[in-house]
C-alpha cells in the first residue's frame, strides 16, 4: 500500500488517544504526535496493519474528539498515520479548536 501524504500542515501535539479496529473491535492505546485537519500521527505498542478501518477518540484537557478513519502506513517501531474519513460536526469544532490554539502558540 502507498504511503499517503498530508493534506494539510501538521501541528505538533501531544495527547492520549484510543484507537479500535472497526473489524475485530480491538482497542489499543496510543499517543499522538501530531494533528491536522484532516488526520494525525500516533505511537503504540500494537500498531494496526495499513489499511484497518478504526474508531479514533482523542482526548485532550477536557475535550474529546472521535471520529471514524483509515491508518494510511504503519511501521515496525509503532508509528501509525492516521487519516480522518469521517467526523461528526461536534467533533470538528473541537479539531478546529485545537489546530487554532496550537497555531498561535
Amino acid at each position: 500500500m502507498r504511503t499517503e501524504l498530508p493534506r494539510a500542515r501538521r501541528f505538533s501535539f501531544v495527547a492520549t488517544a484510543e484507537l479500535t479496529d472497526l473489524q475485530s473491535e480491538t482497542s489499543i492505546h496510543a499517543r499522538t504526535n501530531d494533528l491536522s485537519l484532516y488526520g494525525c500521527r500516533v505511537e503504540t505498542h500494537k500498531p494496526l496493519p495499513a489499511g484497518a478501518k478504526v474508531r479514533i477518540r482523542i482526548a485532550h484537557r477536557s475535550a474529546s474528539f472521535l471520529a471514524v478513519g483509515r491508518v494510511s502506513y504503519a511501521n515496525t517501531e509503532g508509528r501509525m498515520g492516521i487519516v480522518f474519513t469521517r467526523i461528526d460536526p461536534k467533533a470538528q469544532l473541537i479539531l478546529e479548536k485545537w489546530i487554532e490554539d496550537i497555531r498561535h502558540k
